[in-house]
């Protein structure tokens, strides 16, 4: 079933693109309801859940928070600040190619896909952990 081009389809897509980071749906809605004041946040939620499930974008899902949008397709990874949230790209040169081979053997499922999110510390966190408990 073929999609319309729509102006706000456009908008949406666009601010993922210039956000650049990872952003969630409500980071998108705030973006585009500036250039389009009478769009909807359900029209926005819909639309990039739309654009994922048909390849136009990618959805990161983060246990116990909001997913994030991504608009770079290619294969790769992403970690996770389990103390600010934030969320950046991580280009492994071997991608993780027999992971999926390996779940399928291990599981009763007939597993289609994966998503890899490592947890860590950003640097900035770290940065504050270290200026709030220095070592003595």
């Amino acid at each position: 079933m073929e999609t319309r081009n729509t102006i706000q389809k456009q908008t949406i897509l666009q601010a993922v693109k210039e956000l650049a980071n990872h952003p969630t749906a409500e980071q998108v809605y705030e973006k585009v309801v500036v250039k389009l004041p009478n769009i909807s946040r359900a029209t926005v939620y819909r639309n990039l859940s739309n654009m994922a499930d048909r390849g136009l974008l990618q959805r990161i899902g983060v246990p116990g928070g909001a997913d994030h949008y991504d608009h770079t397709l290619q294969v790769h990874y992403h970690v996770l600040c389990t103390h600010c949230g934030a969320l950046e790209d991580i280009w492994l040169e071997k991608p993780a190619k027999n992971l999926m081979e390996l779940a399928n053997e291990k599981s009763t499922f007939s597993i289609q896909s994966y998503q890899l999110v490592f947890n860590g510390v950003c640097p900035c966190c770290e940065a504050k952990q270290r200026k709030e408990n220095p070592i003595q």
